[in-house]
């Protein structure tokens, strides 16, 4: 007797690219492909949800209708979108794509640090004006960072700033003085007393009630003069009407791959503003990133089919994966 092939829902999006490796995953189970608009159709009697749409919330308003669901993977690092009460209360694992944007981000955030220490956006400004104009820059080896997300993306990231030469710190739900990859880590409950002595700051923590706004006013005005803020992790990490009062008086500069609404509004103050630097949500996207993420899945869905949970599993409560 030939056994039923489980059912997997792929959740996908207009104008995205299916997985690389659909035909393979077709081959193991029964696959159904939906968008947020078809998802409460589709879902009775899958056992698996596959979120390629990253940024939808669909899932909320579909919950319903999931009565066989055992298995959601996301192929994001992120999963804030798709986390609501109902969900966080279940026995469904969820999983996301812990490790494929680590290197990646981790060098779109040493191109950051190079950009601003090195200048080269004003080299690029006086070169469109067509003027030679002689400066100096600063030694990046010896400048203070402060990585706040101590996951594998900040820990990648300060590995590669402390490659460099940097002195590097991490900033966490836990204070302790001897960590592989950050040396020292600070309360991150506590950022502002931290923030006094940082040339870079980075926000690469994941997106929680914890978090959620925790660089403000009063963070932002403990940072010194001339100090630069680097956001891939979210947007509402960041009070943003505080950093942008912060931008236009100068005094502090920043490289924003995420902001609040995305893409950000027409006539918004940091589209214009000398001190912001913003890019479009891609610090992660690489080359062939897509397959990666298809590839990642096919591995977890291998794992699943053979009788054991893919891991490491997204901590639910937390918002993220735990360790």
């Amino acid at each position: 007797m030939t056994q039923e092939k489980p059912t997997v829902v792929l959740l996908t999006a207009d104008g995205v690219p299916e997985p690389a490796d659909l035909a393979e995953v077709r081959d193991l189970t029964d696959v159904r492909v939906c968008t947020a608009g078809t998802l409460a159709d589709t879902l009775p009697g899958a056992e698996i949800l596959l979120v390629w749409d990253i940024f939808s919330g669909a899932l909320s308003d579909a919950w319903h209708a999931a009565d066989s669901l055992r298995w959601i993977h996301v192929a994001a690092a992120g999963v804030d979108a798709l986390l609501f009460d109902e969900l966080r209360e279940s026995d469904v694992l969820v999983t996301n794509a812990r490790g494929v944007f680590d290197g990646p981000i981790a060098e779109y955030v040493l191109a950051c640090v190079l950009a601003h220490d090195k200048r080269l956006h004003e080299t690029e400004a006086f070169q469109r004006a067509g003027q030679w104009r002689h400066r100096e820059t600063i030694r990046v080896a010896g400048r203070r960072a402060l990585v706040v997300g101590t996951g594998g993306i900040g820990r990648a990231t300060a590995r590669l700033l402390r490659a460099v030469g940097m002195d590097v710190r991490g900033a966490g739900r836990r204070e302790r003085d001897d960590d592989e990859d950050f040396g020292h880590v600070v309360d991150s409950a506590d950022l502002a007393a931290h923030l006094r002595e940082v040339d870079h700051l980075v926000m690469v923590a994941p997106l929680t009630e914890a978090t959620r706004g925790m660089l403000g006013a009063p963070e932002l005005a403990a940072l010194p003069d001339g100090a630069h803020v680097i956001n891939v992790g979210r947007g509402e990490l960041v009070d943003q009407d505080a950093l942008t009062a912060e931008l236009a008086t100068g005094r502090l500069s920043a490289h924003l791959d995420v902001v609040v609404v995305e893409p950000l509004p027409v006539g918004d103050p940091l589209w214009t503003l000398e001190g912001a630097h913003i890019s479009p949500h891609m610090s992660g996207d690489v080359e062939g990133w897509r397959d990666t993420l298809s590839a990642q899945f096919l591995t977890h869905l291998r794992t699943w089919l053979g009788g054991d949970e893919p891991a490491p599993a997204v901590d639910k409560g937390r918002g993220y994966v735990s360790g």
